[in-house]
Formats: structure tokens, sequence, C-alpha cells
């Protein structure tokens, strides 16, 4: 239970990040309202079940975080962007300090890649329902999803950079892993360290013809590789 709370917190604060990062000049108030819910599901449930199995005030981080979030759904509902706004980064600092909290005795490396590790998680699966959202406004700019896919794609860039230092490190833990640990690792680094900026690239060139419902079908994958890779570091690091 605890990798799941882990997950989660992780999981909404890159969601919530990639809210206050998208320009509500592009992007109609109805898209931040539904998915600061969605972000309120996450924060509720990583709230429930740290309050069980993670010590510390890490439930009641992400429990703030939850009401924030139900503020900031009202405040969209109503168009007080301003306010929205500050919702979404307040959100976003709330669970961003509970995923450091759910590490805390893991030191600060870890800590940094959960970070990391959220952000690409949550802008992939923005960047996803973002590309979504053109079914109920067609006539939207595709700059915003254009500017997601590259945040995502800069998320990755980092990410792979701790990772190929994690291995320059301790080069000796990928040489005696065991075959279960063998196959996890090889399921992480093929679906969340190369099939996952593989797929980000092909939406952002299907954007330039443009066809936003191809580009989104194409982000429903790389959520599945992106949330599949992180499930899967989250395994190899338990074990």
């Amino acid at each position: 239970m605890r990798l799941l709370v882990d997950f989660l917190c992780r999981f909404g604060w890159g969601m919530a990040l990639a809210l206050a990062l998208t320009p509500s000049s592009l992007v109609p108030a109805g898209f931040f309202r539904v998915n600061l819910l969605v972000v309120l599901g996450l924060a509720s449930v990583a709230a429930c079940l740290a309050r069980i199995e993670v010590p510390g005030p890490a439930w009641a981080v992400a429990a703030a975080a939850s009401v924030v979030a139900w503020v900031g759904s009202v405040a969209w509902f109503g168009e007080r962007t301003r306010m929205g706004q500050t919702c979404c980064s307040l959100v976003a600092i709330l669970l961003a300090t509970a995923t450091v909290l759910v590490q805390v005795n893991a030191g600060v490396a870890p800590a940094g890649e959960a970070l990391v590790a959220g952000l690409v998680v949550g802008l992939t699966v923005h960047a996803m329902l973002l590309g979504h959202w053109y079914l109920n406004a067609p006539g939207m700019s595709v700059a915003a999803l254009v500017r997601m896919i590259d945040w995502a794609l800069a998320a990755w860039g980092v990410q792979l950079v701790l990772s190929l230092a994690a291995v320059a490190v301790d080069p000796g833990a990928v040489r005696t892993a065991d075959g279960t640990a063998t196959a996890l690792l090889s399921l992480r680094w093929l679906a969340g360290l190369i099939g996952l900026p593989i797929l980000l690239v092909m939406s952002r060139k299907t954007l330039d013809i443009p066809n936003t419902q191809s580009a989104t079908g194409i982000l429903y994958v790389a959520c599945l590789a992106a949330i599949l890779g992180e499930l899967t570091a989250q395994l190899l690091r338990a074990t």
C-alpha cells in the first residue's frame, strides 16, 4: 500500500503542476475544473491510505491538497481564473511536499527522483486529457497541447539523466540482478525511458498536420508507457 500512496502523491503532484503550467488564455475553464477534480480524487485516496500506511504528516498534507483542489474546482466553475490558478499552484506544492514526506526515510536523492517521476507521469497524462478536450472544443489552439508535450519531454530528459547517473554510480547492481529484477529493469527502460519519448515525439509531429485526434490516440499509449515504466521503477526500488 505504501507504493500506492507514493504513486498517487507523485501522480497528483505532476498533474497539479501541469494544470498550473497550462495557459488559461488558450484552454477553457471547464478543463481546469474537471481535472482538478481528478487531482482531488488522487489526493483523497492518498490521504486515506497514508493515514494508515505512512507515519508522519504526509496524510494531512495530502488531505489539505484535496480540500484546496475542491476549492479550485469551484473557482474554475465560477470562471475565477486567478483564484483557480492559485489553487492549482498550491495543490502542486502540497502534493510535492507529500511526495517528499513519503520518501523521508530514503534520503534526498530518492525524493528528487520521485518528484521528477511524478512530473513525467502527470505531464503525459495531462497532455492526453488536454488532447481529449479538443473533442469538446475543436476550435481550441493546438499551442497548449504542443507546450504540454514539450514539458513532458523535458521531464523525461531529466529522468533519463538521473537514471543513467544511477547506473554509472552503481553498475554492479545491474550485473548482479536476478531474473525477476532483470525483467523489471528491461520493462522499465523499454516502456518508460525508450518507448515514452518516441511516442511523445510521434504525437508532437502529428500535431504539425494538425490532427489532434490521432495525436491524442498516441498519447493514450504514451500514458500506458509512462505509468508502466514508473510502477516498474517503484517495484525495483522496493526489492
